[in-house]
């Protein structure tokens, strides 16, 4: 009897992202998997900063399992488009899957910047995106956190986070987060 050694197929194999140029103009599809390994492909991505309605912000940690970041805490949510979606259904999409928040508890959802970076992870693979930020204030704080994606949540005032980011640093913040954060003028 013979036994298998080759490892299961990561589920982002079996999914592709938004290969764009530094204009974030599309350019093909291309591999989930094959964008974030080696030197990576340059994609289309987007993080999501929810915040409450005295301007605090929504942290979330990402599950442990997540092959890439994992435990790490991040402006909300992260994710990328796919074929044919915009970055404000994208991001709708996201919330209410990673934590149960719907359109019904925000009226606000807008494109405020998009960055390009290039971040390399421990020996698991890289980032290569144009990511776009959108911002979105909760008129209801309800979330129902899915396990599979989020580890922990905490609610920060922004402003405190922002102007000083090293008395945070044990949280072990996401680069693209890091990046939106320092972009953004208050």
């Amino acid at each position: 009897m013979t036994s298998s050694t080759e490892e299961p197929e990561h589920e982002n194999a079996s999914q592709d992202v938004i290969a764009v140029d530094e204009d974030d103009a599309e350019l093909e599809l291309v591999n989930r998997l094959e964008a974030h390994t080696g030197d990576g492909i340059r994609h289309r991505a987007f993080t999501s900063l929810v915040f409450d309605q005295d301007d605090n912000i929504l942290l979330a940690q990402r599950a442990p399992e997540k092959r890439l970041w994992g435990s790490y805490w991040d402006g909300t949510v992260a994710s990328h488009p796919v074929e044919g979606q915009s970055q404000e259904d994208a991001t709708r999409r996201r919330l209410e899957e990673e934590l149960g928040i719907t359109p019904d508890q925000y009226d606000d959802l807008r494109l405020t910047d998009r960055f390009e970076y290039k971040r390399y992870f421990e020996n698991e693979g890289v980032e290569h995106e144009v990511c776009a930020v959108l911002k979105v204030t909760l008129s209801d704080r309800s979330l129902e956190p899915n396990e599979e994606e989020v580890a922990g949540l905490l609610w920060v005032p922004y402003e405190r986070l922002h102007s000083n980011p090293e008395w945070y640093r044990q949280l072990r913040l996401c680069p693209w987060f890091e990046i939106a954060m320092r972009r953004d003028v208050r």
